[in-house]
């Protein structure tokens, strides 16, 4: 075990999956005892010994309160046990002042509403995607167009394959992972991201001639985007 600070003012306190004993007072403390390793020769120190005995535990889950409580406090703690079965210490809250989780409490209310909105958002977009799908067309992106800046794909993928869209993602070419039908999502993609387009239409262009007036600009973006040669 290695003791060690996410940050200044913030220190790592371990849940003991053995019998442990403070090294300082001499406390023996048990199994799932919640200790600190101090100094290079990391002997434990109960959280009395290591004066963290003020502080409260806030579990992990409101990403929210846990980030307004940490910003709070003056003194913060992470709590991990270790997991047997992905070996590795995986954290299951914080230590923090008890004033801080309070004024972290009144902010959050005060904004709830608002971050449920966001939640409820971000739920619904993803539900409207077949992950696997997503991921074989986005895959099938960077396969054809390996140049394409990171994560782009993923864009592309997920515009062209949102369900009761109507575009070109949701076709059976598509779906089969057609060439033509990928190329034709990258296409309107780099269309809206890359071009003027839509400052085009906005100001009344007529729609295929601001698309042929895009149309070299597509054609360069696609060629770099594309492997040399192919």
């Amino acid at each position: 075990m290695i003791q060690k600070k996410d940050k200044p003012g913030e220190l790592t306190v371990f849940i003991s999956a053995r019998d442990s004993k403070c090294d300082e007072c001499g406390a023996e403390l048990g199994k799932g005892a919640w200790i600190t390793l101090q100094g290079s020769d990391r002997k434990a120190a109960c959280l009395s010994c290591a004066d963290l005995d003020h502080l409260v535990f806030l579990p992990s889950g409101d990403m929210a309160l846990t980030r307004r409580s940490r910003k709070h406090s003056r003194l913060a703690a992470v709590v991990v046990k270790w997991s047997r079965a992905r070996k590795r210490y995986e954290r299951q809250g914080l230590l923090v002042e008890n004033e801080a989780i309070e004024q972290a409490e009144m902010e959050c209310k005060t904004d709830a509403g608002q971050r449920e909105l966001r939640r409820a958002q971000a739920a619904g977009r993803r539900a409207e995607l077949d992950e696997e799908y997503f991921v074989a067309f986005a895959d099938r992106v960077r396969e054809l167009f390996p140049n394409c800046p990171v994560g782009q794909e993923k864009v592309i993928a997920e515009h062209a394959c949102r369900k009761y869209s109507g575009r070109v993602g949701r076709s059976s070419a598509a779906k089969e992972l057609d060439e033509n039908a990928v190329r034709l999502a990258v296409t309107a993609h780099i269309r809206h991201q890359e071009t003027g387009y839509d400052e085009l239409l906005l100001r009344g262009d007529d729609r295929m001639a601001a698309r042929e007036q895009v149309r070299p600009r597509i054609a360069s973006v696609l060629q770099s985007w594309q492997a040399a040669g192919s």
